[in-house]
């Protein structure tokens, strides 16, 4: 049996994310049979699994199941993945490490893209420039280039995610955005083409990649500046110590909102008063206002009530239209959620 049997009666691993018993029998075979078409057409070293919880994967810890969890053993599993979704007209999205995401609690109907797998794991220093595969941590690049004496990518190191994710996002911190450092981007289209481009010609906006909305970030190629490690290492530790300092330790994704043109949005929500507003499980830390963290008991919906309080709030007293800097993405429950009134 392969490293790939995944058919849920059969792997072990699976079996831990079986279907939920309001699944009726027919989903559950169609969802069987879609799982053992997929691995048909896979190498033996890619996964597949069905009704993954996204909890697991996501930073928050919340988050319903997917239908469908692949991780590509090689960029031909990947292709070759687009190619059966477009087939069986599922839809697809592509999974970092999970952070900067709220996945609902209904799930996501289609399948998960992960680029976990070593194939797109390589880091490779070549001069002052870093060939990096999109599943690499951001912690493990900038350590590496630390170790390799090139500056400039000590922001990336506590930003919990992958290279792939913070392309698409152009995640930021500490004052630097990753396409700042980024010299070129690999890619591949719907079609399971493999493109490259330059940094300016993706175009990267604040907090955002258009083009990497219907591509995929393969990898990139990102440039630092020569300098000693010590100096390196020193910068690193101070942005360390400023976030253990300022953000919380909780469960997050990371800040909820963007930062509008005239108040950053921490500020602002701080402002507000509603620091410590809590909505079951999830409330506004108080320890950086930009953040909802889970106590270990929340549901996506309670952080989703948060948010909607203090966007209303942020409307009402400020005439400010906060926006999300956190990707929403999924199914409701129909359970849902009521409104955030309580603070702890």
């Amino acid at each position: 049996m392969s490293a790939l049997s995944t058919l849920m009666s059969l792997d072990p691993a699976i079996a831990a994310s079986a279907p939920s018993p309001s699944l009726n029998a027919a989903e559950q075979s169609r969802l069987a049979s879609l799982c053992s078409d997929l691995v048909g057409r896979l190498s033996s070293s890619s996964v597949v699994r069905s009704l993954e919880p996204m909890a697991r994967r996501t930073t928050l810890r919340v988050g319903g199941p997917a239908d469908l969890y692949v991780e590509p053993a090689t960029e031909e599993d990947l292709a070759a993945t687009l190619a059966f979704c477009k087939q069986r007209h599922l839809r697809h999205m592509i999974l970092g490490r999970g952070s900067n995401l709220l996945v609902r609690d209904g799930g996501i109907r289609g399948a998960v893209i992960c680029l976990a797998g070593p194939a797109f794991a390589r880091l490779e220093v070549d001069g002052t420039r870093l060939r990096c595969g999109a599943g690499v941590r951001l912690k493990h690049l900038a350590v590496e280039a630390r170790r390799s004496g090139l500056a400039g990518l000590e922001f990336l190191e506590g930003i919990p995610g992958s290279l792939g994710g913070a392309l698409r996002m152009n995640a930021g911190a500490m004052g630097s955005a990753t396409f700042e450092v980024v010299e070129s981007l690999r890619f591949m289209d719907a079609l399971g083409r493999v493109g490259e481009c330059t940094a300016a010609d993706a175009h990267p906006r604040y907090r955002s990649c258009p083009m990497l909305i219907e591509n995929i970030a393969l990898g990139a190629v990102l440039r630092g500046a020569p300098s000693a490690e010590q100096a390196i290492r020193e910068r690193m530790d101070a942005f360390s110590r400023r976030r253990w300092d300022t953000q919380p330790h909780d469960p997050s994704a990371g800040c909820m909102f963007k930062n509008p043109s005239t108040v950053p949005a921490g500020k602002l929500v701080e402002e507000l008063g509603l620091k410590g507003l809590r909505r079951g499980g999830a409330l506004v830390s108080t320890v950086h206002a930009n953040f909802i963290v889970n106590d270990g008991k929340a549901k996506a919906a309670d952080v989703l009530a948060l948010i909607e309080f203090v966007r209303a709030h942020a409307r009402a007293e400020r005439g400010i239209e906060l926006e999300t800097e956190v990707e929403i993405i999924g199914e409701d429950d129909v359970a849902g959620g009521g409104p955030a009134t309580e603070h702890s």
